[in-house]
């Protein structure tokens, strides 16, 4: 390590494309480029990620500011707080087992729909758009303690319907024709799906840590929108073993084309304010969170401080 670098302990919640940026910073040495020295720790589960933060095993992790508003539900003097948007659009897919090309939300009742079951945000902000439609999404035939992996192989298997899926997945079902998409949740707009988050005493105490931390991230966003397709996927390809670079290829294409990652590290008030609607009105969480009580928006710019 160099003598100016300073060493950080950064939780990854679970592996997924839609992180590709945060990936991209481990291998293309931005962390480095940053001052930072980062030691990358995969919780064994994603509900587990704000656990190590409080316990110390980790100083920051990436994730859903949808935990840090659970913490804030459960206890209103949570030490929790995120800054720097990465993933700025919901990244999660409907496929299904038939072509669907005039997809409508009215079409996911009376099918069999697998929900995935590792984070709760992608079927929030479903039934968000559900209720928007005026379908009350208790009427789903729904399926809701699979996997995804699990739920794609029942699509495989024909013993479901429709499958809510995030990257890898949807590429691995769709490329060799065992699925199609039907609906890609980007469209919705933007969203704050994924940042940084950490405690309030550590964004205080440890505040040239964060800062550069905001720094490196920026430099990856701008390496997904920026480089060229095929250099991002070979860069990061290491971290999705079982996929081909030609899957990488296609899935980065696609975020790049449905504005998945966010342009900046800025963490508008607006798509946070758009999540948490869908995290009340889904009965998640039952507290109004104040922006300003978990978004530390000074870290949160192309010029943190």
């Amino acid at each position: 390590m160099q003598e100016d670098q300073i060493a950080v302990t950064l939780c990854e919640n679970l592996r997924t494309a839609s992180y590709i940026p945060f990936y991209l910073a481990h291998t293309a040495d931005y962390w480095r480029d940053a001052g930072l020295d980062v030691n990358l720790w995969t919780a064994p589960d994603p509900s587990q990620t704000a656990e190590a933060l409080l316990d110390g095993r980790v100083s920051v992790s990436w994730g859903g500011p949808m935990r840090v508003m659970m913490h804030h539900d459960k206890d209103r003097n949570s030490p929790l707080v995120c800054f720097a948007q990465v993933v700025a659009r919901d990244p999660f897919v409907l496929v299904g087992r038939e072509p669907n090309l005039n997809f409508q939300f009215h079409n996911l009742v009376g099918p069999r729909v697998a929900i995935t079951s590792e984070v709760p945000t992608p079927w929030m902000l479903l039934q968000e758009d559900l209720y928007r439609c005026g379908i009350d999404p208790s009427t789903l035939n729904r399926t809701t303690d699979r996997s995804m992996g699990e739920n794609a192989n029942a699509l495989r298997a024909g013993n479901v319907d429709v499958v809510q899926v995030f990257e890898p997945y949807a590429d691995d079902l769709v490329a060799p024709g065992h699925g199609y998409v039907w609906h890609r949740a980007a469209v919705r707009g933007d969203v704050a799906f994924t940042s940084f988050y950490t405690t309030r005493h550590f964004t205080e105490e440890s505040r040239e840590t964060c800062i550069r931390l905001v720094r490196g991230i920026n430099m990856a966003l701008t390496g997904v929108h920026n480089l060229p397709v095929k250099a991002v996927a070979s860069a990061v390809a290491a971290f999705f073993p079982d996929h081909l670079e030609t899957s990488l290829v296609r899935i980065i294409e696609n975020f790049r084309a449905s504005h998945i990652w966010a342009s900046s590290p800025a963490l508008p008030a607006h798509t946070f304010v758009r999540l948490k609607g869908a995290l009340l009105s889904g009965g998640l969480i039952n507290y109004d969170v104040p922006y300003e009580h978990v978004i530390d928006q000074a870290l949160s710019s192309h010029e943190p401080k």
